[in-house]
């Protein structure tokens, strides 16, 4: 028997309840692992909660991130005590996921642990660190350059935003990082390498075709006026990479900055993204995150604590990443 975090459905409502499982109830896949560590993601905040439709089916273990070690494998890529690392592919939707003390998976979905790297670590990058690597590289391979410009991060206190600003930072670059609570944050902000802090109101009013050019690259968690708004202002040949939709998945923008400014408009997936490029940004993680970024950015919880916190990353009352011990 083992614990683990179910999700049901009752009259239209979520549940979350701490159960005790055995193993025959968890689904069959090639790869059986002791979970060590999950995180909470905001999409998980939306499973739990059920303020979003998240979960495809119910009973459900919520949890898009895991980190632990195999306890046995039907595929000849991994071997009993090997670390592993679970981003993405629908788990935690619609198939059973990293809440819980074991977990059963496919093989594809998952990547080796890097070397040098704690399964705790793993789960304080987890999702969101994968997606602003990813966001990180695809400014780079745009050809923006720190010396460019300055680069804007949108929601920048949350998990993908936070780690995006330590990243920028690490690498050089001028980082304006766009927060809700310029009180609360301004310090870790600040601490993980942000030049200077902005409040997200100045993004907040409807944006015209196009606006002063502020920005030479940006990274937006957020959508919808905000992410019209950046557009609107960035420089000439300028790149946006999007992963988020926190205010939404709407876009009221124009042509006119893609068409007159050159500006590009990068999509940014971390969910089905292709095996090599997630071994190529999860080694990259390990080669810039500095030390200091484990001990500012992230906190621990246990798994009772879950469905309190998923309440709190749900109303934007949450800093950086939370990693929940198994």
């Amino acid at each position: 028997m083992f614990k683990a975090l179910i999700l049901n459905q009752q009259d239209k409502n979520t549940t979350a309840e701490i159960q005790q499982i055995n193993e025959s109830q968890l689904p069959e896949n090639e790869v059986l692992i002791d979970v060590d560590y999950s995180s909470l993601n905001y999409k998980d905040g939306l499973a739990i909660t059920g303020k979003g439709r998240i979960v495809r089916e119910f009973p459900m273990v919520p949890g898009i991130d895991l980190a632990g070690r195999v306890i046995e494998s039907k595929d000849a890529r991994y071997q009993a005590g090997d670390n592993v690392v679970l981003t993405g592919w629908g788990v935690g939707e619609s198939h059973w996921g990293g809440m819980a003390e074991k977990a059963s998976l496919k093989a594809d979905w998952l990547v080796p642990q890097p070397a040098g790297m704690s399964s705790k670590q793993a789960m304080m990058i987890g999702t969101a660190g994968l997606t602003a690597m990813l966001c990180v590289q695809a400014l780079v391979d745009a050809g923006v350059t720190p010396e460019s410009g300055e680069i804007l991060v949108t929601g920048a206190s949350g998990g993908v935003g936070s780690t995006a600003v330590t990243l920028l930072a690490q690498l050089g670059y001028q980082v304006v990082a766009v927060t809700g609570r310029v009180d609360q944050n301004s310090e870790l902000l600040t601490q993980l390498g942000a030049s200077r802090i902005i409040a997200r109101e100045e993004l907040q009013e409807p944006a015209r075709a196009l606006e002063k050019q502020l920005w030479a690259g940006a990274i937006d968690t957020v959508g919808s006026k905000i992410l019209a708004k950046v557009l609107a202002q960035m420089d000439y040949n300028g790149a946006v990479a999007a992963c988020g939709l926190a205010g939404g998945f709407d876009l009221p923008t124009t042509v006119m900055p893609f068409i007159l400014r050159g500006v590009k408009l990068l999509g940014i997936d971390s969910v089905s993204c292709a095996y090599d490029k997630r071994v190529q940004a999860w080694n990259r993680l390990v080669e810039i995150l500095p030390v200091s970024f484990y001990d500012q950015a992230c906190r621990e919880i246990t798994l009772e604590q879950t469905p309190e916190y998923a309440d709190a990353i749900t109303n934007g009352q949450v800093t950086g990443r939370i990693v929940i011990k198994l």
